[in-house]
């Protein structure tokens, strides 16, 4: 709830996951901003139905199909934890919840968290099996189409890194491209997002909206994003940093954070607005040479692509 008040306080933009532990129906009377709802790849039709309906209901104005995650990335700091779910209580977590009694007494002292978008009667690490039977390897460009036939108003592709993908996208219907590789905790060694921005760009023209995450954590990363060719950021760390320090004020703070260096960074930059940024923007841009790390292949660079494997 605390990102839905700051959203509310500086007239941005909310995503809510579908797997989130805070119903639709509070989210919308916390903001009355723009909202999006994020979606997975999920196998139940009837069940994407229902959570899409949910979300008209709840004044949810767009809808983002989240197309990286029909495989199980190798999560390895979890491995590393022991996180699970459901949970399994090891040793060293044992050890861990000793250590921190406030974060233990905070989490035994409340009730379980639930999918409050799926079944808010059923613990959250129960309905895990269920959910993760769900993903759905399979889904295709048809599945997209019938996706959007259900929602039938503005959505959002995520997981875009690939300029040919992001013209099927648009073909298929979809009105904006968000380009994410998921934090890079899916594919190994996937392509930064802002290295494959310019590509994508370039392939969908100027009037498709773009969004960019990944790695966003400091103003100037915004104001990189939005020189080469993204409309709109998503960030994550930052906000969580500033739950983690102060709750919806801790929120509000590093929103203040970002806007300040975005602001400092234009005016260095003798960039007064945004569209002046974004049409001189790549002029303003300069890139470290590459090196054989950076690139798969030798033709990789011709074709746009860096970073990564493609």
């Amino acid at each position: 709830t605390a990102a839905a008040k700051a959203a509310q306080h500086h007239g941005t933009l909310y995503g809510l996951s579908s797997l989130a532990t805070t119903g639709i129906a509070e989210i919308g009377q916390l903001t009355d901003g723009p909202k999006v709802f994020q979606l997975y790849v999920w196998k139940d039709r009837e069940l994407v139905k229902d959570v899409l309906a949910k979300a008209k209901e709840g004044g949810f104005h767009a809808m983002a199909l989240t197309v990286d995650f029909t495989w199980y990335g190798n999560r390895e700091r979890d491995i590393r934890n022991d996180f699970s779910i459901p949970p399994k209580y090891s040793v060293n977590q044992m050890i861990e919840a000793i250590r921190k009694p406030a974060w233990t007494y905070d989490f035994l002292s409340h009730e379980a968290y639930t999918y409050a978008c799926i079944n808010t009667e059923v613990p959250a690490d129960s309905l895990a099996a269920f959910v993760n039977s769900q993903i759905a390897p399979e889904f295709d460009w048809r599945d997209a189409e019938w996706l959007l036939g259900e929602w039938n108003a503005p959505s959002a592709v995520k997981g875009v890194c690939r300029p040919d993908d992001a013209i099927r996208a648009v073909e298929t219907g979809f009105t904006t491209m968000w380009v994410s590789n998921h934090g890079a905790r899916q594919l190994e060694t996937s392509p930064a997002t802002i290295d494959v921005l310019p590509s994508i760009r370039e392939a969908v023209g100027p009037d498709v909206e773009i969004i960019l995450d990944g790695g966003v954590q400091r103003g100037t990363d915004i104001c990189k994003a939005l020189a080469l060719g993204a409309d709109s950021v998503g960030v994550g760390k930052p906000y969580l940093y500033g739950l983690a320090a102060g709750g919806t004020e801790g929120v509000i703070k590093a929103y203040d954070i970002l806007k300040v260096e975005l602001d400092r960074a234009m005016g260095l930059l003798g960039t007064g607005t945004v569209d002046e940024l974004k049409k001189r923007g790549p002029g303003l841009i300069k890139k470290r040479n590459g090196s054989a790390r950076d690139y798969p292949d030798r033709y990789a660079y011709e074709r746009g692509y860096g970073g990564g494997v493609i």
